[in-house]
């Protein structure tokens, strides 16, 4: 520090800021890069490196240089006339609440994944009609997952009916759906505002959009078979239907971290704040 210095009362004193470690870090990145590549690579990675460590030395030797940095006037703390801390309704008997206080039962997002289930499949079953003539397309295009070599058959295979695929892809549509119908009933609560239209329309967006990106390198030929405008509305179609039905069924009070006694339903003095007013009454 400076004695001569002139101190400012409206900032703070700062190291100054440097881009010299960004440099070094980069010519590092080089010299490993050319191990793998050419001894040009190492070599120009060498130089960013020299160039670094001599930029960053000058900022810190022979003294360190700083910089004020303005700051803005501390606020005055707030002040409250209550004297106690206010607590939600539920939180008055016990230590602290879980929040969502309510939530959906499981059977909600059973319920959801089902109807769900449904409008997706009749989306499904419309786009293979219109498009191929046939509403096997899009069931035997889901069993493939399982049977990969349907997909090198001609299209007529998947153009027709076949028990087994559709067996196949039943189960994995139910399942499918019965689970996410789960994930959204245990999300929804979550969402106090506007939960349909992050549950049915934003998720399936996002979830549309990872499948997309991965699916090219995971299964390439079920991708070049997919119709993704179509897919993406299949995927808000199920959304919207499995989240006004989540939000339809009655909520459960999800259970707090309270005592024992509470719990069991006792009445033990300096728990049951209710039952010691009565009692304090006078008869």
């Amino acid at each position: 520090m400076d004695p001569n210095e002139t101190r400012l009362t409206d900032g703070v004193r700062l190291p100054a800021p440097t881009a010299w470690p960004v440099v070094l870090a980069f010519g590092l990145t080089l010299v490993f890069a050319g191990l793998l590549t050419t001894a040009a690579v190492s070599l120009l990675g060498a130089v960013f490196c020299l160039a670094g460590c001599v930029g960053w030395f000058r900022q810190v030797l022979p003294h360190e240089r700083h910089e004020m940095v303005p700051a803005p006037p501390v606020p005055a703390p707030a002040v409250t006339s209550r004297t106690e801390v206010e607590r939600i309704e539920i939180a008055r008997e016990i230590h602290r609440a879980r929040i969502p206080i309510e939530i959906y039962p499981v059977a909600a997002g059973l319920k959801g994944g089902l109807a769900g289930s449904v409008a997706m499949a009749a989306l499904a079953m419309l786009y293979g009609l219109l498009s191929r003539g046939s509403v096997w397309y899009p069931i035997n295009l889901l069993s493939s997952i399982v049977f990969a070599d349907a997909l090198h058959l001609p299209e007529t295979y998947l153009t027709s009916f076949h028990a087994v695929l559709l067996l196949v892809a039943a189960l994995l549509h139910l399942v499918t759906s019965v689970l996410v119908g789960l994930l959204y009933g245990v999300m929804l609560p979550m969402f106090p505002r506007r939960p349909i239209l992050l549950g049915g329309l934003i998720g399936p967006v996002l979830w549309s959009g990872l499948l997309y990106a991965t699916l090219g390198f995971i299964n390439p030929l079920l991708n070049q078979r997919i119709d993704w405008r179509w897919f993406v509305a299949s995927q808000i179609g199920y959304g919207v239907v499995a989240g006004l039905v989540v939000v339809r069924q009655q909520r459960v009070r999800t259970r707090q971290f309270m005592p024992f006694a509470v719990l069991a339903g006792l009445e033990v003095p300096g728990i049951l704040e209710g039952k010691e007013e009565e009692r304090s009454e006078p008869q």
